[in-house]
């Protein structure tokens, strides 16, 4: 693997034409006389000095993972052009002096590149060099898919397969743009699976009716000791639908739904039995995944052989197994008792029509005593129980926040 920068050296022509295409191979170019109109007399014309140009990456052994550099020896840069063999260019900037160019993202695993360089007096050289493929390469799960529909409590959650120790560089990559310059921040995370995770969350609430795009520009960028290279890009589009929010009390053990700041539904409710592991967890959570008709098995989730059941209706919560879902065998207790194994269950007909009309990302905020607190974040969405700033707090950047 070499990383000498190689100087490669073109000499001037005679006459410069506007518009003259790029060597193609050589790296020079030779220069000679011409007659005069008379014919007799020869005249010198005088040449210009041989332009110098260096590239940091060379070679057929290049490590990927860091920018291109091309550097003048003399004169100015006018343009640079990097391009790899399936067309893609590396986007970069001349700096203000004109002696160094520089590209915006880093080369990528397994690619040939060819570097075009020219400067102010239109000469111009080509030279090429090959990045060898990734160790290790490291992958991202999106929570939301494209084209999706979702609930205004819902972040951006990225999950990555291998540690990210070089988080500001990583985040500096991931770009979220809305249709209506929605304000929210990056923060770190541990996900409930142990994995680097990271979420994108508005200051409040989505607005309904926003469209919102992520780019994840990640080829080519090294997460650090034991994370790997990335060799992708990623990206997904999604919208925000309804206002739609559920706040389940347990005092009252009513569930109310509310769309557009208004109720639609006041539901009885059972939810968590207090005192121990089979409380329900209290706060700011968010429906995750609908999943519908699954089989519920308490001794997955530490709570012995007390039940081994199909369930219907069933909304996740968290990924350590709290739902809202149908629960028909504990009908006696819908808006009289907390009795439950810390899901909140209501009767078929009401879990019928509420897993209908819910949608993924919707708020659901439990409120009341008897709760054994808050899940931890990472246990499902749970930033919305931090402040702004301490949301903030967890960017891998100065002053997380950034209009999308």
């Amino acid at each position: 693997m070499s990383r000498t920068r190689r100087v490669f050296r073109v000499r001037s022509r005679h006459a410069v034409v506007a518009g003259t295409a790029l060597l193609a191979a050589a790296l020079t170019a030779c220069g000679g006389g011409g007659g005069t109109a008379d014919g007799g007399a020869k005249s010198e014309m005088k040449q210009k000095p041989e332009m110098a140009v260096s590239v940091n990456l060379t070679g057929d052994q290049v490590k990927a993972g860091e920018p291109v550099t091309v550097t003048i020896g003399d004169g100015k840069l006018a343009s640079v052009k990097v391009t790899d063999a399936k067309g893609g260019e590396l986007a970069g900037q001349i700096s203000a002096d004109g002696k160094t160019w520089k590209s915006e993202r880093n080369a990528s695993a397994g690619a040939d590149y060819k570097v075009e360089a020219q400067n102010t007096d239109s000469q111009s050289a080509t030279t090429t060099f090959k990045t060898t493929a990734a160790d290790k390469v490291n992958k991202v799960s999106i929570n939301i898919s494209k084209g999706s529909t979702v609930g205004v409590g819902m972040p951006v959650s990225i999950v990555f397969d291998n540690p990210v120790k070089n988080k500001a560089e990583v985040e500096k990559q991931l770009k979220v743009t809305t249709s209506n310059s929605t304000e929210g921040s990056w923060g770190w995370i541990k996900d409930y699976s142990g994995k680097d995770r990271v979420d994108w969350r508005p200051k409040e609430y989505w607005k309904s009716g926003t469209d919102v795009k992520v780019d994840m520009h990640l080829n080519g960028v090294d997460s650090g000791v034991g994370g790997g290279l990335f060799v992708k890009d990623y990206t997904t589009e999604f919208k925000i639908g309804k206002d739609r929010r559920i706040e389940v009390n347990l005092d009252t053990k009513k569930m109310s739904v509310t769309e557009g700041g208004q109720t639609v539904d006041t539901i009885p409710v059972s939810a968590g039995t207090p005192g121990g592991q089979k409380a329900s967890w209290s706060g700011k959570m968010v429906l995750m995944l609908k999943e519908g008709t699954i089989r519920m098995n308490s001794e997955t989730v530490g709570l012995g052989d007390a039940y081994d059941k199909d369930v219907d209706s069933s909304i996740r919560l968290t990924w350590s197994g709290m739902y809202v879902h149908a629960a028909p065998w504990n009908n006696a207790s819908f808006g009289r008792a907390n009795t439950s194994s810390g899901c909140v269950g209501m009767s078929d007909a009401n879990a019928k029509s509420f897993f209908a009309q819910s949608q993924v990302g919707d708020p659901f905020e439990v409120v009341g005593d008897g709760s054994k607190g808050n899940a931890d974040i990472g246990n499902g969405y749970g930033e919305w129980n931090l402040s702004w700033e301490q949301w903030q707090a967890k960017s891998a950047l100065a002053g997380g926040a950034q209009n999308g």
